[in-house]
């Protein structure tokens, strides 16, 4: 890390759907990005903000998770789901933002899913992005879990036999719908939270709470 990031404080946001919905809260919160923010097409992965102690960065969702565990960033936005999965003791999330709602539920093929009842399953196979949480999640139940881990594409799994359920984002239901599948289980209400690194709230305790209180009235005055 150069001289001027450890100076800076670094923001780390979500690519994709999130984006779209947190960058109206930015402009709230008086964040405004450089140009290039908003170019698709640029290949820069950190960007100046009109506030010459913080940048952002823009990373894929699951990473602004780890980026700030670690501390290479301080603050990021990420969705509950993200939390919940990797359980980083380093981040503290002080505050629901009220955007990237969905949830995580178990799902399966339409014409299975009729004839089971998943309150009588005792070993299942799942593949799912989160292992994590979707063992933990069947464990309090007594139910064994083979998790196979994927990063997308969850649903054409049960067509090429690879496992008869998955364990999935959800928003709207139609790319389930779209492979045939139904949702039989819901696991997590997820939204996107504001999340701090421990350490650096300890060690700028003011320049951290500004920023969390400046989100605070944002989502409150929307």
């Amino acid at each position: 890390m150069n001289k001027d990031n450890k100076q800076k404080l670094i923001l780390a946001v979500p690519k994709g759907r999130i984006l779209e919905e947190l960058t109206p809260l930015l402009l709230a919160c008086d964040i405004i990005p450089e140009d290039d923010f908003t170019n698709n097409r640029t290949r820069k992965l950190q960007f100046t903000t009109n506030h010459h102690n913080l940048d952002i960065i823009r990373v894929r969702a699951f990473d602004v998770a780890t980026f700030v565990a670690y501390g290479a960033a301080h603050l990021g936005v990420v969705g509950s789901d993200a939390i919940e999965e990797f359980s980083y003791s380093e981040i503290y999330a002080p505050l629901d933002l009220d955007i990237g709602h969905c949830h995580l539920s178990v799902a399966m093929p339409i014409k299975e899913a009729a004839k089971e009842n998943p309150k009588q399953w005792s070993h299942i196979r799942v593949a799912t992005k989160y292992p994590n949480l979707t063992a933990h999640h069947f464990a309090k139940r007594g139910v064994q879990t083979e998790c196979i881990k994927l990063n997308g594409a969850m649903e054409i799994a049960p067509t090429l036999g690879l496992a008869r359920r998955i364990v999935d984002l959800v928003s709207t239901g139609n790319t389930l719908k779209a492979n045939n599948m139904v949702e039989v289980e819901k696991i997590l209400d997820v939204s996107s939270r504001l999340i701090v690194n421990r350490s650096t709230q300890k060690t700028k305790p003011y320049e951290i709470k500004k920023w969390v209180e400046t989100f605070r009235k944002a989502v409150n005055d929307k």
